[in-house]
């Protein structure tokens, strides 16, 4: 329990694949102790089989997985397991019957004893390639479920012929996810579990101008996403008042955001990253030798106003 335990939320719409997925979880043979929290066991639909040993709350797996039933608090379910002398790699919570999976992912930004143990790792939804097109006409949650990804599952990609015309729409609400086809839920579990998605750090790592590839994409209804971008460093003290500003007006319509600041008098890279109203910041590394220092920010939200957020975002130039 030294290092954090990275934790995944997996969400997506009725139907996606998200069983799929956890079957899948629990059943593969790896070297692996994943924690798997789901709203009610029976839900899973896991063969029983697989159930060596029980209590209310708690399920040891043929190979090592735990999964808890959450019948209580979120917090408390995960209190419990922390508390526990199981070796966890990874912890894994199952949004079924949560539309909206930021209670999930604020518990792990806000809760101090959880946040001492744990990591956020990454917001994974799971996406049904053929029938999303008209789940997004009907369902303002499932727009949402995409807008808060780190990585989007795009699944049953063998039942429709315009995969790229999917992929389009769902980067026109989402421009920051990294996007997976599957079939049958089926990938392999390296390339969605610890990743440090959420914080984008190993993102920028592996490219630093990966924000910058993801300028001015918008859709055309209510969820949408924006970028702003200044090679003119940031006053720090103006930065903060303006987000402030901006999560105090628009916070809870602020789905997700994420982003690089360059601030005047600082030789290291910040990091920014958000669920609506949380918002974290973190020096990540020092620039580079002849690195380019550019401020990028990008708001992934519901009826934002991008004209008044950009006024002000320019406003916190030095």
């Amino acid at each position: 329990m030294s290092e954090k335990i990275p934790v995944t939320v997996i969400t997506g719409y009725l139907g996606a694949g998200k069983t799929t997925l956890l079957n899948r979880i629990l059943s593969e043979k790896h070297d692996k102790n994943y924690a798997v929290i789901v709203n009610e066991f029976g839900e899973i639909g896991i063969d029983g089989a697989l159930v060596v040993g029980a209590d209310e709350d708690i399920f040891e797996m043929s190979n090592g997985c735990i999964c808890c039933s959450v019948r209580g608090d979120l917090i408390e379910t995960i209190d419990k397991l922390l508390k526990s002398d199981r070796a966890i790699d990874n912890i894994i919570i199952e949004t079924t019957g949560l539309a909206d999976p930021a209670p999930v992912a604020q518990t792990f930004l806000q809760e101090e004893f959880v946040r001492s143990k744990t990591q956020l790792d990454a917001i994974l939804t799971l996406v049904d390639a053929k029938h999303i097109l008209v789940e997004l006409e009907a369902s303002r949650e499932a727009k949402e479920q995409i807008a808060f990804a780190d990585i989007l599952l795009l699944n049953k990609v063998d039942l429709v012929e315009d995969l790229d015309g999917i992929k389009t729409v769902l980067r026109s609400i989402n421009p920051l996810a990294k996007i997976f086809e599957t079939k049958h839920s089926e990938i392999d579990l390296s390339l969605i579990l610890s990743q440090n998605a959420f914080a984008l750090d190993r993102t920028l790592v592996k490219d630093p101008e990966f924000l910058s590839h993801h300028h001015h994409h918008h859709h055309d209804d209510d969820v949408q996403s924006f970028s702003l971008e200044t090679d003119k460093p940031m006053d720090r003290q103006k930065f903060s008042m303006w987000m402030q500003w901006v999560l105090e007006h628009f916070g809870m319509d602020m789905l997700r955001t994420k982003g690089i600041i360059s601030f005047a008098g600082d030789d290291e890279r910040f990091v920014v990253q958000g669920v609506h109203q949380l918002i974290e910041g973190v020096a990540q590394r020092p620039w580079g030798e002849g690195e380019t220092r550019v401020s990028q920010l990008v708001f992934i939200g519901r009826n934002l106003p991008q004209d008044i957020i950009e006024d002000g975002f320019y406003k916190a130039q030095k």
